[in-house]
């Protein structure tokens, strides 16, 4: 299968993704983090502040406040179980959950960061989930080498820490098979939204660079790119630091493979659980399509002129950032299901969901450069239905005017039912079902194939905004990838626009599910 025809059916025609006779090995899953072995050990302590309420004024964090900066980016929050009756047999399940959500519960994403702080020493650490601590797996100070990775666009010097995204492939290729591709680009673009939003609140500046020599930075960190791959770098600054020079400004091309000659490898054991690793041929060869030899390749996004639809514009009443306890709405966080009671949402309701979602999503990043402000290139579309003086029908959210831009009248509930792959979600109990938009060739002329996982991961971004936006409205989302894109993109006419639905959510009201949960924290 040609990779162009891969992701076309990975996004437009799932079925044809994944083998039709696949079966899933439950006994010898992955555990849902990595367990590094016979490496120094530095544990965190387990206080760490229940309340988020404010940024933080930058100050250069000690090893305490990493500890408290990781667990809410991505620690171990909550145990769950659950009855799970297979022939008539009842098996008691156990999941543990974390402020940011996964599809299936399986969080393929691991952390990594490099660290300058005190009573610790410099080098590149792995975050343990399990045991909240870092693995140190390399020693030293790597400020020009990383530097170098990033196309000296950024001065790491400057910076206490930089956080390295990766995803590993078979933490959830075990379940879905190749579908797990698209899934785990948006589960990276979860956590990074997390990310972003928990540096806020600690007072941290971040930059998140997509672009960087995959291979140096696999072999800084000690991965094999068969296994696991760096999704996005993100450094960390309390100081004023230079984000996004251009290239070409300072040291000229370099390539992965000479970077590489300045380090001498690592290979540290780690534990996996599963016996039996099924081959992936698929997402390796989109991982090795996406990669970066040179800093030659690196580019900056000009977002076409847009196209948005014609429609009636509908304003909406004016709305102000929100104000939160980030902790507390990550534990009040929630995913209905069956879950969802119909109610009646509020205007003003409506339009701080769309108002906090796309302005908490502004972000530095390498794609726009340092200084100009460029058009999202994810957008936000909606069917509503039952919102308090507002037609129902499908729209399009233009953040601009903070207004709906009308595309097509009606109740829509049942065509969406209908395309749902599996019924887990009665949506004639949802007033807003949202998708997030991209452009249907995702960049690729620009980006290659590291395009449509850098859309994908920003799609994410936005969607953590809106489920965090959700949780402090007192609403819950629920994002779902099980449903026909074809049926959307009908509905909001997006093929003349270029654009395609990367994920529905459905958000709104829910009652309280009776079932045993317990806090990680106290």
């Amino acid at each position: 299968m040609s990779l162009e025809t891969f992701l076309h059916n990975l996004h437009f025609d799932v079925e044809k993704a994944s083998p039709p006779d696949w079966e899933v090995d439950w006994a010898d899953a992955p555990l849902t983090y990595k367990l590094y072995r016979d490496l120094p050990m530095f544990p965190f302590s387990l206080e760490v502040p229940l309340t988020l309420e404010e940024c933080k004024p930058p100050s250069r964090p000690d090893f305490s406040r990493i500890g408290h900066f990781l667990w809410y980016v991505f620690g171990l929050t909550q145990v769950s179980q659950s009855l799970n009756s297979i022939e008539q047999k009842a098996d008691l399940m156990q999941s543990f959950r974390r402020f940011a959500p996964s599809g299936g519960g399986l969080y393929p994403n691991e952390l990594y960061i490099y660290l300058k702080v005190e009573d610790l020493p410099v080098g590149v650490y792995h975050y343990d989930v399990a045991h909240h601590r870092l693995v140190l797996l390399r020693e030293g100070n790597f400020d020009s080498y990383l530097a170098l990775a990033l196309g000296s666009r950024c001065d790491i010097s400057t910076c206490f820490g930089t956080v390295f995204v990766s995803t590993m492939f078979w933490k959830n290729f075990y379940k879905y098979n190749n579908f797990s591709y698209r899934l785990q680009g948006l589960d990276a673009g979860v956590l990074i939204g997390q990310l972003l939003e928990v540096a806020k609140r600690f007072g941290f500046a971040s930059g998140v660079y997509f672009q960087f020599l995959d291979q140096a930075i696999n072999h800084l960190i000690g991965l094999s790119e068969k296994e696991e791959s760096p999704y996005a770098v993100i450094p960390l600054s309390v100081e004023p630091t230079s984000w996004f020079t251009h290239v070409s400004e300072i040291d000229g091309p370099v390539s992965a493979a000479e970077l590489c000659r300045e380090l001498p490898p690592i290979k540290c054991n780690h534990y996996v659980r599963s016996l039996r690793v099924k081959e992936y041929p698929m997402l390796i060869k989109m991982n090795e399509a996406s990669m970066m030899e040179s800093t030659q390749s690196f580019r900056q996004i000009i977002v076409k002129e847009s196209t948005n639809c014609e429609g009636p514009e509908v304003g909406l009443p004016p709305a102000k950032r929100l104000s939160y306890d980030l902790a507390a709405v990550c534990r009040k966080r929630f995913s209905p299901e069956m879950d969802f009671a119909l109610g009646k949402v509020s205007q003003p309701q409506l339009a701080t969901l769309m108002h906090e979602a796309t302005a908490s999503f502004s972000y530095r990043n390498d794609l726009d450069g340092a200084h100009n402000k460029h058009e999202p290139r994810v957008s936000l579309y909606g069917c509503l239905y039952n919102v308090e003086g507002i037609l129902d029908g499908a729209y399009l959210y233009d953040s601009t005017a903070h207004a709906l831009r009308q595309v097509q009248l009606g109740d829509h509930r049942i065509e969406l039912q209908y395309g749902m792959s599996i019924d887990n979600v009665n949506l004639q109990q949802v007033p807003l079902c949202l998708h997030v938009a991209g452009d249907r060739d995702h960049f690729k002329s620009a980006l290659g194939y590291r395009g449509y996982r850098i859309q994908q991961m920003e799609a994410g971004m936005l969607v953590q905004r809106l489920l965090l936006a959700a949780s402090a409205l007192g609403m819950g989302g629920h994002p779902l990838l099980g449903f026909d894109v074809n049926v959307c993109d009908e509905i909001y006419k997006m093929d003349p626009q270029g654009k395609t639905s990367l994920i529905q959510i459905p958000i709104g009201p829910y009652r309280q599910r009776p079932w045993l949960k317990g806090g990680l924290h106290s």
